[in-house]
């Protein structure tokens, strides 16, 4: 199992004046610690259950671009993009850039957006569920058109665009993409159709083991109707629980998760701590997580 760490909060002790370094400090000990994947949010304003719009949030794709810039070997992402907060052609540019300037490392992240306070407080629009998973499903076409030979018009039901060139284009051909969430009816079909991989969220206890188990069992059904082949699929999932406080405890949950099929874990620091010694003890359970 691979490791992935998700800076969600920018929030530690004296943020005001360290906030770029501990940002810096913390994605390098996981580029060189052997973390897989190094995420951060898609919002402007944090999260309610995270301390609310009045804590500190960087914009995403800019910081991804910087992180780019002071990492070698982890992949990049948004965890996950918003659908709502960039034109999909414009999108597809940026994480070509960001793929481009990375070498090949960046993976598109993407979800139907859900906080509505920040679309209000910054005035941009949010439409209803059904609307903007729809605008999620046209984007997904749009930025596959664009990275492919076809550069021809596309005309959805949302988005209009007459030319869809993008150069370069990606590294390897393509940017894989991640979808969030564990909607049964719409994420995880649009996950078999046109996702590489998927996110869901872990926990200690049967019940979180359980409902991991059966939102796999609806994406392999999903995979099945749409002839998609579940096994490429790459599985994550954000842990929810106690991690270097009891390791062991920890890995023996992994264990179970990995027999799911769950291939990476993501870890989070806690808000209003030091990331730094945080990251720096949670890089040493790579070894034994890469041995389950």
């Amino acid at each position: 199992m691979d490791l992935g760490l998700h800076y969600f909060t920018f929030t530690h002790p004296e943020w005001e004046t360290t906030l770029a370094e501990k940002l810096t400090e913390t994605a390098k000990i996981a580029d060189q610690g052997g973390v897989d994947l190094f995420t951060v949010m898609d919002h402007w304003f944090q999260m309610e259950q995270a301390g609310g719009p009045f804590e500190p949030m960087l914009e995403g794709y800019t910081t991804l671009g910087y992180l780019a810039g002071i990492t070698d070997n982890v992949r990049l992402s948004l965890l996950v993009t918003g659908v709502t907060y960039r034109h999909p052609g414009l999108l597809a540019k940026t994480v070509t850039t960001l793929d481009q300037l990375s070498g090949g490392r960046a993976l598109l992240g993407i979800g139907a957006a859900w906080y509505e306070r920040e679309h209000q407080g910054l005035g941009v629009p949010y439409p209803p569920t059904a609307e903007r998973f729809e605008r999620l499903e046209e984007t997904l076409e749009i930025c596959r058109q664009m990275w492919s030979d076809d550069d021809g018009a596309y005309e959805g039901k949302h988005y209009q665009l007459a030319e869809t060139i993008s150069l370069p284009q990606p590294v390897n051909g393509t940017v894989p993409v991640l979808i969030g969430g564990g909607g049964e009816k719409k994420t995880l079909r649009l996950v078999a159709k046109h996702g590489q991989g998927c996110n869901l969220f872990g926990a200690p206890g049967d019940e979180a083991l359980e409902t991991v188990r059966h939102k796999l069992e609806v994406l392999r059904g999903h995979c099945d109707d749409l002839g998609t082949d579940y096994d490429a699929i790459e599985k994550t999932m954000l842990y929810q629980g106690p991690t270097i406080e009891d390791p062991d405890a920890f890995l023996k949950d992994m264990e179970a998760y990995a027999a799911l099929g769950i291939t990476l874990v993501g870890l989070m620091p806690t808000p209003y701590v030091d990331p730094v010694p945080w990251a720096t003890t949670v890089v040493d359970l790579v070894p034994r997580l890469k041995a389950i």
